[in-house]
């Protein structure tokens, strides 16, 4: 027997079972007993579709007849060809001896073989019960912290937002119902009608076959048995599908349907794409968009009005036609809809392009607190923290930073473009689709006789039905005035608009070369259609016609702007903002981009902290009684090993020299490693092992480590650290000792449930440290930004405090500031998964790489909400133990009139006088009085003080009287030498802030990884 006759029986089989027996359909027959249960129900299955074509006043017999005996009257002169294999001969003997009562002799049906490919195409077969209880998979809404959406979370196949079907309008449901199945209410989950006209057709007709798929076929296909196009699948669904409709409700049935189906643009479910396509939600649609989502489950790429407006306006005027036909809108509603322009909304608002980094982090705290698996198991709501606009902000600010650095240093390379348009321009340019608001492109009138458009002969599978309907739609459109089609993008910006970048969370504009520049100047076109003039940099000679490649913009405003390309670095970065009181994370980037590296740097590492780290030890300091004047050596020291076991410790400063005496305040103010370690020979306990523990203590507390390794380079920052405890530090100092826990999750929801909520919580008080010593330590990093390391923020120091710092060879470069409101934390260096450690370079510090980053990060959270305010002066509980003392910023010594205003601890009412317990009076008396000069020589950052973000140089500079260091200075008159003109200070030398004439070169050191020579830079 044939074997495509024998699927044909089988399929026969399970029709006739399904339409005649709904009760009791047989999923196993014997091949030996049951052939004539077998014949029988055939017979009964072909009655009962005779019956069922007589209803509609058509003759089946004739029908199939005519196909049987004379095929070229359907498919004409190719029929043969179509038939792929089987013989029209056997077929008709088939059908008279089924559905005529004949016993011809010539029979080719053989039961047996019939009964075997039946019983092995329903093994296993799906259960519908577990249709009825299937929950879809879903996308969650993530919401930022105003409540406004901000993002999705969703597993392959599974962006939808399921909708009950009380929620969908009845116009909708009835839209979907006309265009995809007309007798859904009527039927029992098979369409017979609708399978006999796909079979007949599929003799006829070449290409995919039609399938005569009800709603309830749909649901089973889509959920249950798969989409393959073979006749086993279709027997499995038939079966299902009888059986789904016995235990579900017509309404659950299309609640599955409505909330299973792919509509295009990566949307599953009707209101899943009705947000995607005109960003609003189903309950909201109009006619118009209701018929072209109804149209849409035909062929979603086929139909996609993104890519194919006319084929999409065909297709709802289709189904338009069909919704007028089953009277769910009227004449004029047609005329009107059919008319519509689609209204699409933009599918870049639909693409985020930033917070993947945080939103991959909140999925981990939804496992952790609200012990949900899985975001994607349904649709949740959920609820973060994040300031979107402060995001994006902070993603663009580490990205432009890093790149910046290896540009300056030499060190970009260009490794390709992004990706290559040539291949989309040219199939657009073969058949370029009509622009938004053109004539409806549908069959039109033609000297009295319709005549089908292009786009309506390429319809896959419509029927002569559908066809009819769409040129009635077509005619009643036609008789309204269409709007002026708008003028054709060029091909290469409608490929761009299609395009997919693969860096989709860089913040540099896409450009495509359009003329590589061998023989002069590089073009290229920007996604709003203006083309630039493009610099290519490190690309010159490389780039290639349609390459798609960033730029930056340096007139964006002009009209045919001038570009530097960009290229993407291989340094990496983080950047953390984080709300000091309630620890909220309001921006978060894990590293340059998502796609290239899933690591997220702010949580899941941890890096060398270099001197940010100081702070805990001058914190353990002032706590142990010594003032911001006390004097300390900056000189060589060494300490002994611990406990007598190991080598002593001996630190130098980063540039191997020393400046003599120098306040507490000034060794943190300019980083000076020297002084922290000198700190813990009788600075905060009498010996220095004990002041080590003491340190340690203080950061175990502080919850920067879970563990202390003791050894004295711990105090300069050796033992790495996350990200975001550094961060919790720092805003526990803007608290004065109250650490905040970092979270990013404040709630989640299920329909309409709450399933998990962030209870409020106060931060913890560090208790190793009172508020005195906190408030001590603020003013002294406020210094930093004044005047120190990070004094490119010195017009920012009054809302603004924080410490900069450098591991070792310059591997990690860091800064960690914060302002009353927020803490930001920013790092950059090289990833060391491999095992080695890549250093960023001579000079490439704290200061200089991540300050700046930090900068623009602070004025974009003043740009997004959070408050711009001078730094808090001391809480009324710290403020009685504190006294204001103006002094001499040099020697630490206190004057009577100008001079520095310092914050003072008071032991029962009086200040305790600390300037020479470290350092012996007649020893400081010895010194020589220029014995401090080189105030900046040994720091850590110095050179730093020189790269200022915002324009100006910080480093000749007046000193006020009495500055205070949350306000204004008191006096402003600079002296004769500071109104000079400063001349230039570079990386390479660094100048006092406090009015020295002196510029200190730094000792130059060779990167080993630079490949270019002597560079001046250096």
């Amino acid at each position: 027997m044939n074997i495509i006759l024998i699927k044909l029986f089988a399929t026969a089989l399970t029709l006739s079972q399904v339409t005649t027996r709904p009760d009791a359909v047989k999923t196993q027959f014997d091949p030996v007993a049951d052939k004539g249960q077998v014949v029988q129900i055939l017979r009964d299955g072909c009655a009962h579709m005779r019956k069922a074509f007589d209803i509609e006043d058509i003759n089946l017999d004739e029908l199939i007849s005519t196909a049987m005996e004379d095929p070229t009257a359907i498919a004409g002169a190719s029929a043969p060809k179509l038939l792929h294999g089987l013989d029209i001969g056997e077929l008709n003997v088939s059908y008279r001896q089924f559905c005529k009562g004949e016993n011809p002799k010539d029979s080719p049906f053989d039961a047996g073989e019939v009964i075997a490919f039946y019983n092995k195409a329903v093994l296993d077969l799906p259960s519908a019960e577990a249709l009825k209880e299937r929950k879809l998979p879903g996308a969650s809404l993530i919401l930022d912290g105003a409540g406004k959406r901000y993002a999705e979370a969703f597993e392959a196949n599974g962006r939808r937002l399921s909708v009950p079907i009380a929620e969908v309008p009845a116009m909708v449901q009835k839209a979907f119902v006309a265009a995809e199945d007309k007798r859904f209410e009527t039927h029992h989950g098979i369409d017979e009608r609708g399978v006999i006209r796909a079979f007949i057709g599929n003799l006829a007709s070449p290409g995919r076959p039609a399938g005569g798929s009800t709603i309830t076929q749909q649901v089973v296909k889509n959920l249950s048995v798969g989409d393959d196009v073979t006749y086993e699948r279709k027997i499995r669904e038939m079966i299902v599908a009888s059986r789904l409709e016995r235990i579900l409700p017509k309404a659950g049935i299309l609640e599955l349907y409505l909330n299973g189906i792919y509509l295009g643009r990566g949307a599953y479910g009707i209101e899943m794409a009705a947000r995607s396509y005109f960003g609003k939600s189903v309950g909201q649609l109009t006619v118009p968009e209701a018929a072209l989502l109804a149209g849409m489950p035909k062929g979603p790429n086929f139909y996609n009005p993104d890519k194919y407006p006319d084929r999409a306006r065909e297709r709802r005027a289709y189904v338009l036609a069909r919704m007028k036909e089953e009277g769910v809108i009227t004449e004029a509603q047609l005329v009107q809809a059919a008319n519509a322009p689609l209204g699409l909304a933009s599918m870049e608002a639909a693409r985020r392009d930033s917070g993947f980094y945080f939103v991959d982090h909140l999925t981990r705290e939804t496992r952790t607190f609200a012990g949900i698996d899985s975001l994607t198991s349904a649709s949740h709501t959920v609820r973060s923290t994040l300031n979107a606009g402060l995001q994006t902000a902070t993603e663009t600010a580490l990205q432009d930073g890093l790149a910046s650095y290896e540009r300056a240093t030499g060190r970009q390379r260009y490794e390709g473009p992004e990706l290559n348009l040539a291949e989309a321009v040219r199939k657009l340019d073969g058949a370029a689709p009509a622009p938004e608001g053109s004539t409806l492109s549908v069959p039109l009138l033609v000297g009295g006789e319709t005549k089908p458009s292009e786009a309506s002969k390429s319809v896959p599978t419509g029927t002569k039905a559908e066809r009819k309907a769409a040129r009635a739609a077509a005619v009643a459109a036609a008789k309204v005035t269409s709007p002026k089609p708008a003028g054709p993008k060029p091909t290469w910006q409608r490929a761009l608009e299609n395009a997919r970048p693969v860096l989709y969370d860089v913040h540099w504009p896409l450009a495509v070369v359009l003329d590589p520049g061998r023989g002069g100047p590089a073009k290229a076109g920007l996604a709003d259609g203006r083309t630039i003039s493009l610099e290519p940099g490190p690309a010159r000679g490389r780039l290639a016609p349609y390459d798609v490649v960033r730029v930056k913009l340096r007139d964006p405003s002009a009209k045919t702007p001038r570009a530097d390309l960009r290229v993407r670095p291989s340094v990496q970065g983080a950047a953390l903002v984080l709300e000091n009181r309630t620890g909220r994370i309001l921006a978060m980037a894990g590293g340059f981009s998502y796609p290239v590296s899933q690591l997220n740097r702010v949580t899941q590492t941890v890096r060398q902290p270099g001197s940010t780290l100081k702070p805990v030890t001058y914190l353990a300091a002032l706590n142990a009684g010594l003032q911001p004047n006390t004097l300390v050596m900056d000189a060589a020291v060494t300490l002994p090993p611990i406990g007598g076991v190991g080598d002593s410790w001996s630190p130098k400063n980063y540039d191997g020299g020393g400046a003599g005496a120098t306040t507490l305040r000034r060794g943190l103010e300019f980083s000076k490693n020297l002084v922290t370690a000198r700190l813990l020979q009788g600075g905060i306990a009498d010996k220095a092992p004990a002041s080590l523990q003491k340190v340690c203590d203080l950061a175990l507390e502080a919850q920067l480590y879970a563990e202390c390794e003791r050894y004295y380079p711990f105090v300069l920052g050796s033992q790495p650290v996350r990200m975001v405890d550094l961060a919790a530090f720092y805003a526990a100092i803007a608290n004065e000792g109250a650490r905040p826990a970092p979270y990013a999750l404040e709630s989640v929801e299920r329909d309409g449930r709450v399933l998990y909520t962030r209870s409020p919580r106060e931060p913890v008080r560090i208790a190793s440290a009172d508020r005195v010593a906190f408030y001590q330590l603020k003013t002294m990093l406020q210094g930093v930004t004044q005047h120190g390391t990070a004094a490119a923020l010195s017009r920012f120091s009054s809302a603004i405090a924080g410490k900069t710092g450098t591991s070792e060879n310059e591997n990690d470069a860091w800064f960690a500031g914060f302002t009353n409101e927020i803490t930001i934390v920013v790092w950059v260096g090289y990833d060391n998964a491999d095992g080695t450690r890549k250093t960023l370079g001579r000079g490439q510090t704290g200061g200089h790489l991540a300050v700046p980053i930090a900068g623009s990060i602070l004025q974009a959270a003043w740009a997004n909400g959070v408050p711009r305010t001078n730094l808090a002066p001391p809480s009324a509980e710290a403020r009685p133990y504190l006294a204001d003392l103006p002094i001499d910023a040099r020697s630490g010594e206190q004057v009577s009139g100008g001079g520095f205003l310092e914050h003072f601890r008071l032991a029962n009412g009086r200040m305790a006088d600390t300037q020479y317990k470290l350092l012996p009076r007649e020893t400081r008396t010895a010194m020589r009085p220029d014995a401090e000069d080189g105030d900046l020589g040994g720091a850590e950052d110095g050179a730093d003080v020189a790269g200022d973000l915002f324009g100006s140089l910080p480093g000749r500079r007046a000193e006020p009287d009495v500055l205070d260091p949350f306000g204004e200075s008191r006096s402003r008159t600079p002296s004769r030498r500071a109104q000079r003109d400063p001349d230039p200070v570079w990386p390479g030398t660094q100048r006092s802030p406090f009015g020295d004439e002196e510029v200190y070169a730094r000792p130059r050191r060779r990167d080993p990884d630079y490949l270019f020579g002597d560079d001046p830079r250096y």
